[in-house]
């Protein structure tokens, strides 16, 4: 089954700042809701920003201010620019698509297609 591919994962000390990218080649993502979400050890997956298709832009309360959502639709390539990096953000990061029109990362379900993840470390 073909998926997204999320790069830029790694360690960084807190404070710190990394750029993650989800390659989306086999669709046009600008079809498409889009979104990133997380699992820290030990926990349930959780939505962290959201563009739908109707362009609206959201973001979890933990992430807002401090995360950035956007995407490259030339590229077919979206992107979560992470500053001030903590260490409750270590978690593996998950791109998604969804054919929703107006979804966003509350509703996990809605988003049919998923990466491999890639994992974040944050160290003090």
């Amino acid at each position: 089954q073909v998926q997204p591919v999320e790069s830029g994962g790694g360690s960084v000390q807190t404070g710190g700042s990394l750029k993650l990218s989800c390659a989306t080649s086999e669709w046009i993502i600008d079809n498409y809701s889009v979104g990133w979400f997380r699992r820290a050890p030990g926990k349930e997956r959780e939505g962290v920003a959201s563009i739908a298709r109707d362009g609206r832009t959201m973001y979890s309360d933990s992430v807002k201010g401090r995360f950035t959502i956007s995407k490259d639709n030339a590229k077919n390539t979206l992107y979560l620019e992470m500053s001030s990096l903590r260490s409750d953000d270590t978690a593996i990061y998950y791109c998604a698509l969804s054919n929703y029109l107006s979804t966003d990362y509350r509703f996990q379900t809605s988003f049919s297609y998923w990466g491999q993840g890639t994992q974040v470390i944050v160290s003090s």
